[in-house]
């Protein structure tokens, strides 16, 4: 469904934030994009969603395919109409509208009109709290409430590919464990795609067929999720685990050295 071939992005025309990254996102699956901050993640999914022009930032190299039609330098809002709708890291709901109108916000591109009233209720069986709310100003629901919103919007969309972006930031242990399996229900009975961006590498990898790994700009790990899993050096550096099985910080570590199997 989506290929990302080579692409380099620079942001003011100066500062070169990817470097050559390639990936591709099969139709129905789930595949995870892992890093450190800083690695690009975010980048990357704004090269696909159109919305590095709000920042000065631009794909100078490389192509961006979207069901075999090259997409980067399009508009944003052509792109969601194409298909794909990103949901931004820190969840970004319109704080002053309430739950219900943020929704139909999410359809704000559709032209079948008569089927948007059956979408609330679809959202609202994902997301029963967010249904309690519905009348309730966004500005004043909790961080969960606001993640299962944004989750919502995007839904309302009917999107073909949904970039999700960190959607476990600041939440606590058990509503990422609620919300991400609300994702992979998601992705299971709608058969959305979906490409999710997460520094939580364990929660990640638990729902996604496919992960890639990224740093300074480039893939440097790429893999069933299965294997990726069982590396020993995404056990150390990204799910917080050494070989005996003891956990060690990125702090304890002065030079992050991939081993020659990466490479091969």
């Amino acid at each position: 469904m989506l290929q990302v071939n080579n692409i380099e992005v620079i942001y003011s025309d100066v500062i070169l934030v990817l470097k050559g990254l390639s990936l591709v996102v099969p139709q129905g699956q789930i595949v995870a994009l892992l890093g450190s901050n800083g690695a690009g993640k975010s980048t990357t999914l704004k090269a696909i969603s159109g919305l590095l022009k709000s920042e000065e930032g631009e794909v100078t190299d490389g192509e961006v395919l979207f069901e075999g039609e090259k997409i980067n330098g399009r508009d944003p809002e052509e792109i969601v109409s194409r298909g794909i709708f990103q949901v931004m890291e820190g969840r970004r709901v319109f704080e002053d509208l309430t739950v219900e109108e943020n929704l139909r916000c999410g359809a704000y591109t559709r032209k079948d009109g008569k089927n948007i009233r059956g979408d609330y209720d679809r959202v609202y069986t994902y997301f029963p709290l967010i249904k309690e709310r519905r009348k309730q100003l966004a500005g004043y629901l909790s961080g969960g409430e606001q993640q299962m919103l944004a989750i919502g919007r995007a839904l309302m969309a009917r999107p073909k590919l949904m970039l999700l972006d960190e959607p476990s930031l600041g939440l606590s242990p058990l509503l990422v464990k609620e919300i991400f399996g609300i994702i992979k229900e998601i992705n299971e009975k709608e058969r959305t795609t979906i490409l999710l961006v997460e520094q939580n590498a364990r929660v990640a990898l638990s729902i996604s067929s496919y992960g890639y790994i990224m740093e300074n700009g480039k893939v440097v790990l790429d893999g069933e999720t299965e294997k990726l899993a069982n590396n020993e050096d995404v056990k150390e550096f990204y799910l917080g685990m050494t070989e005996v099985g003891t956990r060690k910080s990125y702090k304890d570590t002065k030079h992050y050295k991939r081993r020659k199997r990466w490479l091969s």
